[in-house]
């Protein structure tokens, strides 16, 4: 089974898949105009903008259910991966991509209140809804819901269950079985509890561990200062082939930068689609500013943080693929270790014991949000077939939670394999369809500008713009506009 998901990685993450995500990225920023820099301001104020209700939940709810996805053992073990197999270059390819990623992360997202739908009585939207609204290719929707649930359900999870089992076994000895019964206990606890609990736990738990771990990561590079300027050059120099020891492998840092960052952020993969699809808010462009925000704080925050600490103590090696060892002073030590021996080396004792706690928390709420992810997916099948009860659901349920078990004793390359076979396939899926919807994405970007130059909230009308297939806004904005005359006709008496 690894034999064959390696031998499929070679031709999704060809070289081409790099190239797509940076060039795309580039395009749509050029496009909008880096609205990732020009809405800077924008995005932090719309992230405590009011909004929720019994169908959906408010912006930071759907932000840190978001983060809660895209922090996790991307920007700890990934990180340290890109460093290993990259080189230091790595990081700053990592930068790249977030930097264009986020205006890409606009699109989707935007287009994902677009086409959102209301089922069951709750917001729902991601991939296959606007595949189907906004292309009207049914059957290729389809294709993507059942991707999307493999990828959530079955490829991913592991990734998460190993890394946290490999922490806590070197940390507290404990067996990663006894790690996998204990994680399928607890996460079943919260997915058993539907969206409400899944958002709420969401909530409490993503800023306190990603607060924690920065300010961890805040004190390290505060104790050793002196040697940040020294880090950030060979960053740089490495990046560019300029490095003595890491300047020939730019090939390697620009691949596994790029492949590693949108593992962590997601951007152009449309995995963050899904929790910002039961958003309420009056606008698109507004919650896809919020998701272009997230972007920057995986990235440029958690990520950047991991890899200063890692290449600040020096607690890594670069092994590239195929090639001898270019550093080999840590001997035989996975990858998604490094960052352990970082906060080992600065706090004896406590470091590995610290960085478990922190994996099992961005565990959980990783594995919460790829939870929420398949389960939109399977109500937008069930939707499509018909289906009227809920046991797919708890099928689905029992799938996630036994993978969940698979990954946490199985090899760590072969759960990153499968990780990396599910990132590459969504993003050849969701690069295809957005690009066929740039046109709709930039219409509704303009509409979004042009009320606010006008000193509006904006409140998005499908029908004006000629946008076909955003049903629930020409109902939904219908609403708003009766509610806004019955505001006025009472005022007036």
């Amino acid at each position: 089974m690894s034999e064959v998901i390696h031998w499929l990685n070679g031709y999704v993450w060809s070289p081409i898949l790099v190239y797509l995500l940076l060039g795309i990225g580039l395009m749509y920023s050029i496009l909008t105009r880096f609205v990732q820099v020009r809405y800077f301001k924008e995005m932090i104020k719309l992230i405590f903008e009011g909004g929720g209700s019994a169908a959906g939940v408010n912006s930071f709810q759907s932000l840190v259910l978001s983060l809660g996805g895209r922090i996790g053992v991307g920007n700890v073990a990934g990180v340290a991966t890109a460093i290993s197999l990259g080189g230091p270059g790595a990081v700053f390819w990592m930068w790249l991509a977030a930097f264009f990623g986020s205006a890409t992360s606009f699109v989707e997202i935007t287009l994902t209140q677009v086409y959102k739908s209301k089922i069951d009585g709750e917001y729902r939207g991601g991939i296959p809804f606007y595949i189907e609204k906004g292309l009207n290719m049914r059957w290729f929707a389809v294709i993507s819901a059942i991707l999307t649930l493999l990828v959530m359900g079955f490829l991913w999870p592991g990734v998460q269950a190993n890394t946290v089992a490999l922490a806590l076994n070197g940390a507290f000895g404990i067996s990663p079985l006894i790690t996998g019964i204990f994680v399928v206990v607890f996460l079943g606890a919260i997915i058993f509890g539907g969206l409400k609990r899944i958002a709420k736990y969401s909530e409490i738990v993503v800023p306190f561990a990603a607060s924690g771990y920065v300010l961890m990561c805040i004190i390290i590079l505060t104790m050793n200062y002196a040697k940040i300027p020294g880090v950030i050059s060979l960053i740089f120099t490495s990046a560019f082939s300029l490095h003595a020891t890491f300047g020939g492998i730019i090939g390697a840092a620009i691949a596994w930068g790029v492949q590693r960052g949108v593992y962590a952020n997601g951007a152009g993969l449309g995995s963050e689609t899904f929790e910002s699809g039961c958003v309420e808010v009056s606008h698109p462009a507004k919650q896809g500013l919020v998701q272009a925000f997230s972007v920057y704080i995986d990235t440029f925050l958690i990520c950047t943080a991991t890899a200063c600490m890692i290449l600040i103590t020096g607690m890594y090696d670069v092994k590239p693929e195929g090639m001898e060892p270019i550093t080999n002073k840590l001997g035989d030590v996975a990858p998604s270790m490094y960052t352990q021996h970082a906060i080992d080396s600065v706090f004896p004792q406590f470091g590995a014991d610290f960085l478990a706690v922190a994996l099992l928390f961005f565990c959980f709420t990783t594995l919460t949000s790829y939870y929420y992810k398949a389960e939109t997916t399977l109500a937008y099948l069930r939707q499509y077939l018909k289906i009227k009860s809920t046991w797919p659901n708890h099928i689905l349920k029992v799938i996630l939670l036994a993978t969940v078990m698979y990954g946490s004793v199985k090899t760590a390359a072969t759960v990153w394999a499968m990780g990396d076979l599910g990132t590459g396939a969504l993003a050849w899926v969701n690069l295809t369809v957005i690009l066929l919807l740039t046109k709709t994405a930039l219409k509704v970007f303009k509409d979004y500008e042009l009320q606010r130059k006008e000193g509006k909230n904006p409140v998005f009308d499908p029908v004006k713009l000629g946008i076909k297939g955003a049903d629930f806004w020409e109902k939904e904005y219908k609403e708003v506009e009766q509610d806004t005359a019955r505001e006025r006709k009472t005022i007036s008496m």
